[in-house]
């Protein structure tokens, strides 16, 4: 099943048959995500297991539908955690520069950084400053990260579950054509 990668147009070699179209509906793409990007990572599936049957055409779309959802739940997984490094660098402010605020001035002191942490996410240099002085307090990189995955770690969670799930889906899938193949071939 692996082999040299091939280019477009060797791609196009194995196509979905037409008698075969109704085994595959289209795509439901979310926001953001792109027919032609599908379409070529289902080509490119299709063209590596070359199905020869109505059952092994099922497989390969089955197969390439959960490609689709693997590199979905990782697109997916990593926006997850840049909203949870927002809230990260919110945190590590907080601890910061909550310190000593006078009692009646914490709410102020709470909305300014909220406000730094939204700076810090949309200007580039207002990011550099705040990473900055993080650093000053010793909130390098690598702590700033260790709290994007506390915060994230359910949804982190949850994103590693559906990954593992659709790869063991897929794996069955495969074998499962290999064993067709193998058993049409002994009879």
């Amino acid at each position: 099943m692996n082999g040299p990668f091939q280019t477009a147009q060797q791609l196009t070699a194995t196509a979905l048959p037409a008698e075969f179209e109704v085994l595959a509906p289209p795509p439901l793409l979310l926001p953001g995500e792109k027919l032609e990007h599908y379409q070529v990572l289902q080509q490119a599936i299709f063209a590596d297991l070359a199905p020869r049957s109505a059952i092994e055409w099922l497989l390969a779309i089955d197969v390439a539908e959960l490609s689709w959802e693997i590199q979905r739940y990782r697109v997916l997984r990593h926006k997850a955690l840049e909203i949870h490094r927002q809230k990260a660098i919110e945190a590590a402010l907080r601890s910061i520069d909550m310190i000593g605020t006078a009692p009646g001035f914490e709410d102020e002191a709470e909305y300014y950084t909220l406000q730094n942490a939204v700076s810090w996410r949309i200007d580039a240099v207002a990011a550099t400053e705040i990473d900055a002085r993080l650093a000053r307090y010793g909130f390098d990189q690598h702590a700033i990260n260790t709290e994007v995955y506390v915060q994230a770690r359910e949804i982190f969670a949850l994103f590693e579950g559906l990954m593992n799930a659709a790869q063991t889906k897929r794996l069955l899938l495969l074998r499962e054509i290999t064993n067709h193949r193998f058993l049409g071939a002994s009879k």
